[in-house]
This record gives structure tokens, C-alpha cells and sequence, in this order.
């Protein structure tokens, strides 16, 4: 195939992108500095131009709950139009597949645990992000609408919390994990005594490395077609507190862990059931401690840092 990776240099896309010139595929996309994806005109130019097989849809505004919390519009305007233009471009240019990939976050905060693709829409969701779900309940809703209006074979994937190369390590905006990484390592670096965490350490969450959902990606690109959302989870699921001490000991930071009970848990449990997946044959293989000492190795490469630490 020649796939169209929108996103192409993010963690997910780039990881993506990867699998797919590994199994043989032309694969192609631009940056964001050079394709900005809220420009409607320019992103139906470049997909009819490019004639792509298929398209995936691995762009998006994301972050943790600090910045969904206080960048609400930014999380939920943006996301709609990167989508939005995607999708109805793909249309116009006529892609035959397109994958669009989502976020357990659009699950209701109290769903049954494991969250099966049924429980979506079937509660309220959790505060500190529900901007950014529904603009990707949204993106999964007009996958569905083209679908039934016109027969389009397009599929959502629905991936647990995302980890591994190319994260965002941004102290102001990373998600959970990263941002653990990077402030352990700081504090390490610095002699720091101890590091605070947000929230009481309860929270279970999830976790899947970047490449195992790379594979799983491409394998339902050419072979799933269902309307149905469908959750990429690998299993392992461990709580915020037993999180934040295994990346403490792989980073060697030896301080305190405070956890401030003021600041906000999020959901309090976010385990996918994806029992659909598995019956294709795939199964995450990447253990979450080797993930997290990969991911560290990557950051150590590749980030500078500040000049005052």
C-alpha cells in the first residue's frame, strides 16, 4: 500500500510509519511545520495530490491533565479541525482505507472494568479531559457517519494510555509517563530530596508501548472493517503511585515520592478490554519495565537540557 501518515514524526506516527516501510509499504506525510492540518485547503490539496492508498490519522493535540484542564478550547477546536479536514479530504481524494485513532479517554470515568467498545456513550466522562474526548468521539463519529452514508471502509482504533520514542516530554503538557521520566531525572540530576506527584498514587492505569501498537495498527488496517471502534489495551495495568516508584528505580533516583492529595486523580481506573483484537492474533509484547528503561534511553539521546538545571 502507500499510506498517508498524518502525524508522520509524532510518537505515534512515527512508530507507525516505521512498521509500515518494515512490512514493505510506501509510506509518506509531512510534518507540522510543513502541512499545518487546521488549514482546510491546504490538506485537501495535499491529499489529492498525493493519491494515497490509505490514510491514517495519527495527528492530534494532546497532553496531560494539567493541560487539558487549562487549554480546554485549544484541546477540543483544534482536534475538530485537524480531523474534520482529514476525514473530508480523504473523501474528496478518495481513499480507499483509513484508520483514525482515538483514545480510551472517550470512556465513560466510571465504565465496567475491562472497558469493552460497547460502553461508549454510556456515561459521563471524566472532567479533566472530556474536551479532547468528545472532539475524538466526534472524529469516531464521522468515521461511522461515512461508513453508513457512503460505504467508505474506514476504522477507528481505540489504543490504551500511549508510551515509548518521541513522547512528549514537556514538563507544562506531557502525559503521566513522560512527565515522570523527566521529572525523576531532573531531581536526580539536581540532588533534589524528594519529587511530588499529583493526586493520592491510586489511579490504575494502562500501558502500551508505541511499537506493539504500531503492529496492531497495520494488521487491522488490512484486515479489519467494522464500524464498531475497536480497543487496542495490552494488559498491563499497574497504579500511579507503583508507576512513579518503577520509573524512580529505572531513572536511579533514590529521594521521596510525595503524593499531593490536593491535586486531581483523573478516572479512577482505565482498563480496555481487547479481547476483539487478540482474536486476530495479536497480543502486546513490549513488559512495561522494558518499555519504560527503552524510553528513558531514547529521552537521555535526545533531549537537551535546560540550561539552568
Amino acid at each position: 500500500m502507500r499510506i498517508y501518515v498524518a502525524g508522520i514524526k509524532g510518537m505515534a506516527g512515527s512508530a507507525i510509519s516505521l512498521e509500515a516501510s518494515n512490512q514493505g509499504h510506501e509510506v509518506i506525510g509531512k510534518t507540522s511545520s510543513e502541512l499545518d492540518l487546521t488549514d482546510r485547503q491546504a490538506v485537501f490539496k495535499e491529499l489529492i495530490d498525493t493519491k494515497p492508498d490509505s490514510l491514517v490519522i495519527a495527528a492530534a493535540k494532546v497532553g496531560g491533565i494539567g493541560a487539558n484542564s487549562s487549554l480546554p478550547t485549544n484541546f477540543l477546536s483544534i482536534n475538530l479541525q485537524i480531523q474534520t479536514n482529514l476525514l473530508d479530504a480523504a473523501h474528496a481524494a478518495k481513499i480507499e482505507r483509513v484508520l483514525f485513532l482515538g483514545s480510551s479517554c472517550i470512556y465513560p470515568k466510571l465504565a465496567s472494568q475491562p472497558i469493552p467498545e460497547t460502553a461508549l456513550l454510556t456515561g459521563a466522562l471524566e472532567p479533566t479531559n472530556e474536551f479532547y474526548a468528545i472532539a475524538k468521539i466526534a472524529g469516531l463519529k464521522l468515521v461511522e457517519g461515512y461508513r453508513r452514508q457512503f460505504g467508505h471502509h474506514w476504522i477507528t482504533v481505540m489504543p490504551t494510555n500511549l508510551y515509548g520514542p518521541r513522547d512528549n516530554f514537556d514538563l507544562e503538557t506531557a502525559h503521566v509517563l513522560p512527565a515522570l521520566i523527566h521529572r525523576l531525572h531532573k531531581a536526580k540530576i539536581k540532588g533534589a530530596e524528594n519529587v511530588e506527584i499529583w493526586g493520592d498514587g491510586t489511579p490504575l492505569r494502562e500501558f502500551l508501548h508505541v511499537n506493539d501498537l504500531a503492529q496492531a495498527c497495520l494488521l487491522l488496517l488490512q484486515s479489519y472493517d467494522e464500524s464498531i471502534a475497536i480497543n487496542i489495551g495490552s494488559g498491563q495495568e499497574l497504579s500511579i503511585k507503583n508507576l512513579a516508584h518503577l520509573v524512580a528505580k529505572i531513572v536511579g533516583f533514590s529521594g521521596e515520592l510525595v503524593f499531593d492529595l490536593e491535586r486531581p486523580n483523573g478516572t479512577p481506573r482505565k482498563l480496555l478490554d481487547s479481547t476483539r483484537i487478540e482474536e486476530f492474533g495479536w497480543k502486546a509484547q513490549i513488559n512495561i519495565e522494558t518499555g519504560i528503561a527503552t524510553t528513558y534511553d531514547w529521552f537521555l539521546a535526545n533531549h537537551t537540557e535546560e540550561p539552568n538545571l
